[in-house]
């Protein structure tokens, strides 16, 4: 049976040294998990603070970025305003001269039509102008040789008058003659 006692034995005083054993890091053992546990929560909640901390500057670094970006949109548009009102003022102006552009060139147009109508009237009236100039030297001369023609005629006349005056009182005379030169016959 000896033999028997063997088996028993050494389980037993394996269990015997390992239950020492155990006891005496059992109690350091509790206390060290324990201490652990606390080690490992405290370090979660240094993460979590460390993360709160964070997660706040992050949103204040969103919330300080947002109103950059608002300040920044804000201004562009403010630009782009800026710059808009600065194009349709030059297109605007760019229209309101080419308006101008084209009136005047219009207004040119006109003006050399005139001007080339008036040139016209002016040769026209310089043609008439001649004419009636040429008319009037023609009726002078022709009033001249008129007015000599009638005097000619008139001197014509006179001495028509005359003549026959002188042939009246020729034919008087005869007549007187004969009356006399029949008075004497008698």
């Amino acid at each position: 049976m000896k033999k028997n006692y063997v088996y028993f034995a050494a389980p037993l005083v394996a269990v015997a040294v390992f239950a020492g054993i155990y006891m005496s890091y059992h109690d350091g053992f509790e206390a060290k998990e324990v201490a652990r546990f606390a080690a490992i929560k405290e370090a979660k909640q240094e993460k979590i603070r460390f993360e709160n901390l964070a997660k706040k500057k992050a949103v204040e670094d969103a919330i300080a970025a947002q109103e950059v970006r608002k300040k920044q949109k804000s201004d562009k548009e403010a630009k782009d305003l800026d710059e808009r009102d600065r194009r349709e003022r030059a297109a605007l102006a760019r229209t309101t001269a080419r308006e101008k552009a084209n009136r005047a060139s219009d207004q040119v147009k006109r003006l050399e039509k005139q001007v080339a109508d008036n040139k016209r009237e002016t040769e026209k009236i310089e043609a008439e102008k001649k004419v009636s100039v040429d008319e009037q030297a023609f009726i002078r001369q022709y009033v001249i040789k008129a007015e000599a023609n009638q005097k000619a005629l008139g001197a014509v006349l006179e001495k028509i008058e005359a003549a026959d005056r002188a042939a009246a009182e020729a034919a008087r005379a005869a007549a007187a003659a004969a009356a006399a030169a029949a008075k004497k016959k008698q």
